[in-house]
C-alpha cells in the first residue's frame, strides 16, 4: 500500500493546516505559496483519483462537488469571480498525484497565469 498522500495526511490531522472549507467528501485548504491574493486548494477526500481527468471519468459527481465549492469558497474570499487551475501531470506542473483544483481570485489579469 502506498504513503497517504500530503493532502490526506492534512485532512486527518498529522500536517497542520488550516481547513477554511469541508462538505462531506471534499475540503479546502489556503496554498502555502500563493500565486493570487486568494489562492485555496480544493481536494477530495478520497484519494482515488490523481488528476481531474480521472476524477471526472471515474467520479462526476464528485467533479461537479469539488467544483461547487470552489465556487462557494470564491464568492465567499473574494468578489465571486475566479480562476479554477487543475495541474494535470508532471510536465504541467502536478507535483501532489492527489487531485485538486487551484481556486485563484482577486483582482487577476488575463496574462496573470501562474499556478
Amino acid at each position: 500500500m502506498s504513503e497517504p498522500s500530503i493532502f490526506t495526511r492534512i485532512r486527518t490531522g498529522e500536517i497542520p493546516s488550516e481547513i477554511v472549507a469541508e462538505t462531506e467528501n471534499v475540503f479546502a485548504i489556503r496554498d502555502i505559496a500563493p500565486k493570487a491574493p486568494v489562492h485555496l486548494l480544493v481536494i477530495p477526500k478520497t484519494e482515488d483519483y490523481r488528476n481531474v481527468v480521472e476524477l471526472a471519468a471515474g467520479d462526476p459527481d464528485l467533479l461537479a462537488e469539488l467544483i461547487g465549492l470552489a465556487n462557494s469558497l470564491a464568492a465567499e474570499h473574494g468578489d465571486g469571480d475566479f480562476r479554477l487551475i487543475f495541474n494535470t501531470g508532471p510536465n504541467a506542473g502536478q507535483t501532489v498525484f492527489h487531485v485538486h483544483a487551484h481556486v485563484l481570485a482577486g483582482g487577476l489579469e488575463e496574462a496573470s497565469i501562474g499556478a
